[in-house]
């Protein structure tokens, strides 16, 4: 539906099919995305994803101001970095971390 980011992260909204596991569509976007930057050349040959991810569901009806904010990361991250945005939507949603396992 939209995929958007800046240098240290993206975003993607998609729709999952049944047929395919949330693992099985990450690991395809790291694999094509990082032959597509690869075939750059230059300082894009050295890119390389980490090794995590995070994946949250989205409720069908929220989905159209997840895009709108997808759309405007580079706006957005102006305001807030990515790891300050990442820590506060853990503990918006009371979801234990351990700041050891979120980099890499």
């Amino acid at each position: 539906m939209i995929i958007n980011g800046t240098a240290d992260h993206m975003h993607a909204v998609v729709n999952l099919s049944r047929k395919h596991s949330v693992m099985e569509v990450i690991k395809e976007v790291k694999r094509g995305s990082s032959a597509w930057i690869g075939s750059r050349g230059g300082m894009l040959s050295k890119f390389q994803w980490q090794s995590g991810y995070g994946v949250f569901s989205v409720c069908s009806s929220h989905a159209e101001s997840v895009k709108e904010y997808i759309a405007g990361q580079e706006e957005h991250h102006r305001k807030m970095t990515f790891q300050e945005e990442l820590r506060e939507l853990l503990r918006q949603h009371e979801m234990e971390f351990d700041e050891n396992y979120l980099w890499d």
